[in-house]
């Protein structure tokens, strides 16, 4: 038995555990769980918002996990209090996940005033957990004032993590070259930052002239604010380098951002598309669970994959059987 108030007082004290007990809650698929979970969300939502959020997303084998653990080491040693929260990509045929991010951010992991949350995507689009949002709000309201949200880097997710952050950083690795042909341009025209990781010996002429290379390719890109030029910046996470110049751009980003307005402005969208991604999220529960549907969605799914009718005549069968449960 949950009892929210005492979850949401021990959150507001900083208490681990409470706030673990929280994020729990808040990913059950429970539906007594869901009510409870928006009672304690409502409870807490007026000591949230006070952090600064940001994504990070990069190719596999870039260094994310070290730059997190050096980016996430070097704020804690500023006095700030950091969350990162990692989702880890879910096998699609068995639904498992590693969730070893504690074990990837060691150090990291036993520092008193960092708290990693590994989460499994599941079947959510782009490997990025539903719950996210809402985690970053149980964070924020238990006094966490930097929270990172670290993506697998595949497919869909940059863009969905980008749209629940202020900050959007992509990390990507020395000798860019003919990869930079390669690189997705929507992913470039959402990061607010370019790193360069792993900057460092035989390495450093490659990435030098990869932001060199980044440099020209941004500028070709129409700017997603008139008031910031994204830069591109190097770094060497495993020794340390270039992380307190990462943190600078992000303070420099939000501090043109609010003097603009377009910071709360940014979140003010972000709160809306979130509305109606969990209003989609849950009609296409209801519709899953209604009894008509789900007599008919087998047979109806046999005949499209044998080409006895088209999706399109499948869909308005399903849709006809769900208006008639109603």
């Amino acid at each position: 038995m949950f009892k929210i108030h005492d979850i949401a007082e021990g959150v507001q004290k900083g208490q681990l555990r409470a706030l673990a007990k929280a994020i729990t809650l808040i990913e059950s698929r429970n539906v007594d769980h869901s009510l409870a979970a928006t009672a304690l969300l409502d409870e807490l939502l007026p000591r949230s918002g006070n952090s600064i959020r940001i994504g990070i997303s990069g190719v596999p084998g870039v260094g994310k996990s070290t730059f997190i653990e050096a980016l996430g080491l070097h704020l804690t040693g500023l006095g700030h209090r950091v969350a990162v929260l990692a989702v880890d990509p879910s096998s699609q045929l068995t639904g498992g996940s590693i969730l070893g991010d504690k074990t990837r951010m060691e150090l990291l992991s036993r520092d008193p005033n960092a708290f990693i949350r590994p989460s499994p995507s599941g079947s959510t689009l782009g490997g990025v957990a539903r719950k996210t949002r809402e985690t970053m709000l149980l964070c924020e309201a238990g006094g966490y004032d930097v929270v990172i949200v670290e993506t697998v880097g595949v497919g869909q997710s940059e863009i969905t993590v980008a749209s629940m952050v202020d900050f959007f950083m992509l990390l990507q690795l020395p000798g860019a070259g003919d990869e930079l042909q390669g690189i997705k341009k929507g992913v470039m025209e959402i990061a607010d930052a370019i790193l360069i990781n792993k900057a460092e010996g035989d390495n450093r002429p490659r990435a030098e002239l990869a932001r060199q290379q980044y440099v020209n390719a941004l500028h070709l890109i129409k700017p997603k604010s008139a008031n910031w030029q994204v830069p591109a910046l190097l770094c060497s996470a495993l020794h340390g380098q270039g992380i307190d110049g990462a943190w600078q751009a992000v303070l420099a980003f939000r501090t043109a951002m609010m003097a603009s307005g377009e910071f709360e402005k940014k979140r003010r969208l972000q709160a809306a598309d979130w509305m109606w991604t969990l209003v989609m999220d849950d009609l296409k529960e209801l519709f899953l669970r209604d009894r008509n549907v789900e007599a008919l969605l087998g047979p109806v799914q046999e005949a499209v994959d044998a080409g006895l009718t088209t999706p399109s005549a499948a869909a308005r069968r399903l849709l006809n059987a769900f208006k008639r449960g109603m």
